[in-house]
């Protein structure tokens, strides 16, 4: 078989198609309601880093939610923007102060820190080892060493989150 008809690039394919110029179509809105569901209730097709991501929307003021995988790294929890600068989440949480409820089985009121580009690297390739769903997303091998990422780090916000604890 070779690696253009591979599984691994069928699925890749696809994951870019349903985020076509970096927006989720009626595939992806469906699928992320799906997935908000059980990340937020912390059932179990979610491990503690899946959670669903609350914050008010800055046009509506409505409570918009979606899921998110979370990076660990030296004790700090990070939301990172797999779609980039553009995405909804990022500029409602921008919008909004950085205030945002994390809902994972109980409800965490957090707070986002957006880094600096030069402090996203590594969070960066830690994100990859741990949402194969981004993968597709982000320019960068996720066994690439630190160093590349920093060419591409201004281009994905990264976010410390503040306040989450999730058990166990």
């Amino acid at each position: 078989m070779t690696a253009d008809r591979s599984p691994f690039r069928r699925l890749h394919g696809l994951k870019r198609w349903i985020y076509r110029d970096d927006r989720p179509n009626a595939v992806a809105r469906t699928l992320n309601r799906f997935w908000a569901r059980q990340y937020g209730a912390g059932g179990r097709l979610a491990r503690a880093r899946d959670v669903r991501l609350e914050v008010t929307g800055r046009t509506s003021g409505n409570p918009v939610s979606f899921p998110v995988v979370l990076a660990d790294l030296d004790g700090e929890w990070y939301s990172v923007s797999m779609l980039g600068e553009n995405a909804n989440w990022v500029r409602n949480v921008r919008a909004a102060g950085g205030r945002a409820v994390i809902h994972h089985g109980d409800s965490w009121p957090v707070a986002l820190h957006e880094l600096p580009p030069d402090r996203r690297a590594p969070i960066l390739k830690r994100y990859l080892d741990v949402a194969p769903g981004a993968r597709p997303h982000v320019p960068v091998d996720r066994s690439a060493p630190v160093a590349d990422f920093e060419a591409i780090a201004a281009d994905f916000p990264v976010f410390r989150v503040e306040g989450f604890a999730p058990a166990g």
